[in-house]
């Protein structure tokens, strides 16, 4: 391969609207290793739902650009899609519940077939990678990033859990990334606006953050997410994605596969490392793919020219490219080797994600076993979305709505609620200020969550849920026995 498609390969960029047409002109000029669908790439129908044939079509058209050069393994198209709040794909695709809820059952097998589940509709789309799961510990309500995002406070926990997702996602034929090395859910900084500082030790972050990390990695993940967090312990004032001792750290573990940097358009590295010159240093510090540059233009240029100065050493770009490469080649036999995935319809994952959700919810305080309300509720709080699946659930489960107990619906973000239930639809932080005397923590705002709801509400079903992290005075594990 010339300089140009090996800088083209270790690059992974975002374009703006939905004429792939442009953008794939550009991944074939530059020799890119794929693209990045985001939000605002995602084309939709008149409802306001994600036309299916135009998203296929979009994916096919880049994925064509990015093996224009003649090279034998596919191009990288991928999405982020955690369930809860990161979710770039909406209806007609199932709507999962906050990746919280998994550690809130507890439940390895059911976890492993959500993974499967989520991944197994992006992949008639034309998706072949997803950056997910979250293996970040969370700290709780000082983590301003990760929250809900995050499946456990419990580093055990969040590893093993972490692990079955993964190889769900693989067994629907979709390339999973772990993330955030070497740990996001315990900074409270958001890497999105500035550059947070990790305080702990080696020993400290060995001991929390990097076991989930450890755990995939033991399991064959084949790829890791570096984030945009400064660890003194490491490097001070350098954020990780771009830091070498993080990537030897990373390595230290048995990683040899592709390290995948966060967006580094994000503000905690762009702000400070402009132009090409992010890009040029963490392929310098170690990473592999570069994740969304501000600028793609400018980063293929910076990395050509770098490598043709002699700032940048040939074999660390030869090295990167080919580890992207190696991953893509053994994704394309993993497929045919199992006889190519052809994924699931959209949608059909909607019965598993409300399985999910009436395993996950947790009764903090108030009895265990019966009704929680009688007859009728009234409900205040969350959007208007949120309050007329309440509604419907409400129904389906024999509860009137415009009398008894108050429910109060705590939204992502949302402050602590009165009322006579307080029910926290993402993180449960809020509820550890909430007045109401009973309080409901559902990690979920689906319609399958809001059944679950109601038929703990109603008595119909049990709260089997356990806290998976600490909510103030309620430690975790805090649930119905």
């Amino acid at each position: 391969m010339s300089p140009e498609q090996k800088a083209g390969q270790v690059l992974l960029p975002f374009f703006t609207g939905t004429d792939a047409g442009a953008h794939a002109a550009v991944v074939e000029r530059l020799h890119l290793a794929g693209a990045i669908i985001m939000g605002d790439n995602v084309p939709l129908d008149p409802q306001g739902k994600v036309d299916l044939a135009a998203m296929a079509a979009t994916n096919k058209r880049l994925a064509t650009a990015a093996t224009a050069d003649g090279r034998p393994w596919p191009g990288i198209i991928g999405v982020d899609q955690e369930g809860g709040i990161v979710a770039r794909l909406n209806a007609p695709l199932t709507e999962w519940p906050s990746p919280m809820s998994y550690g809130a059952t507890g439940s390895v097998p059911l976890t492993k077939e959500a993974g499967q589940g989520l991944a197994g509709e992006l992949v008639p789309l034309g998706f072949n990678t997803d950056f997910a799961p979250d293996t970040d510990v969370t700290i709780g309500p000082a983590d301003p990033t990760i929250g809900a995002r995050s499946m456990s406070a419990d580093p055990d926990a969040a590893s093993s859990l972490g692990v079955a997702f993964t190889q769900g996602m693989l067994a629907a034929g979709v390339l999973p990334a772990v993330k955030h090395f070497p740990g996001h859910g315990s900074v409270t900084t958001d890497s999105h606006l500035n550059l947070p500082t990790q305080p702990a030790t080696v020993a400290e972050l060995a001991a929390r953050d990097w076991k989930p990390f450890q755990a995939a990695i033991a399991a064959g993940a084949p790829m890791v997410m570096t984030g945009h967090i400064a660890v003194p312990a490491l490097e001070p004032g350098v954020p990780a994605s771009l830091s070498q001792p993080t990537y030897a750290a990373l390595r230290g573990l048995g990683f040899k596969g592709v390290a995948v940097t966060d967006a580094l358009n994000m503000g905690a590295v762009h702000k400070q490392y402009p132009a090409g010159a992010a890009a040029v240093m963490a392929l310098a510090a170690g990473a592999d793919l570069l994740l969304m540059p501000a600028d793609v233009g400018q980063a293929h240029a910076a990395i050509v020219n770098a490598v043709a100065t002699g700032s940048l050493p040939a074999a660390r770009l030869d090295e990167a490219a080919l580890r992207v490469a190696t991953m893509m080649t053994w994704h394309a036999r993993a497929a045919a080797g199992t006889g190519t995935p052809t994924g699931t319809p959209a949608g059909s994952g909607a019965a598993l994600a409300a399985k999910v959700s009436a395993a996950a919810v947790t009764v903090l305080s108030g009895h265990c076993g019966g009704a929680l309300a009688s007859g009728a509720v009234r409900v205040t709080g969350g959007s208007p979305a949120d309050r007329a699946r309440f509604a419907d659930a409400a129904a389906r489960n024999g509860l009137a709505l415009g009398s008894g107990p108050l429910v109060s619906l705590i939204p992502y973000g949302g402050r602590p609620a009165g009322g006579d239930i307080a029910v926290a639809l993402d993180a449960p932080w809020p509820l550890q200020h909430s007045a109401a005397p009973i309080k409901v923590a559902l990690y979920g705002r689906s319609q399958g969550a809001f059944d679950a709801l109601a038929a703990v509400l109603a008595g119909t079903a049990p709260a089997p849920g356990k806290l998976p992290a600490a909510v103030g005075s309620y430690p975790a594990g805090t649930g119905c026995p």
